[in-house]
């Protein structure tokens, strides 16, 4: 048998070709190390920013009143009578949990009186999806509780 492969038609051959080649990074600085900024760390996102950018959009959506469930709302009326009515608000009613690039979020609100909540909630879930997306990160999943309606 002699060291060349030979083609065989009646034979499955497997050939491995990358579907993407990797950029190698420049091995010197100047104008070439913008485009290698990719390889010299990583972006990590806190859940709180995540949490704000989720609360946001939420409140965003007509229908919705409020964020949090009762006792969040509770605390959130105290704090409001003692002057510090800013203190939680920003993510008041989201929980996200991240793994890396990929999040979890849940968003617990109240709905106004006479919404339909099936068409509320899921203007909530695409707004966040599409506020937290923008920034680079994959939502896997937006969970949405009615916690109470708004009379």
């Amino acid at each position: 048998m002699n060291d060349e492969v030979e083609f065989h038609a009646d034979r499955t051959q497997e050939l491995f070709v990358p579907a993407v080649v990797p950029a190698v990074p420049p091995q010197h600085g100047g104008a070439e190390v913008v485009e290698a900024a990719a390889y010299r760390g990583a972006t990590k996102f806190e859940r709180e920013v995540v949490e704000k950018l989720a609360a946001a959009a939420a409140r965003s959506v007509p229908g919705v009143v409020e964020l949090g469930g009762d006792v969040a709302r509770f605390f959130n009326a105290v704090l409001d009578k003692v002057g510090l009515d800013k203190v939680g608000d920003a993510t008041r009613g989201v929980t996200a949990k991240v793994d890396g690039l990929d999040v979890e979020i849940t968003v617990v609100l109240v709905l106004a009186a006479g919404e339909v909540a099936a068409q509320v909630t899921a203007e909530v879930r695409r707004k966040v999806i599409e506020a937290v997306e923008h920034y680079g990160l994959h939502v896997s999943n937006v969970d949405v509780e009615v916690d109470d309606i708004r009379l």
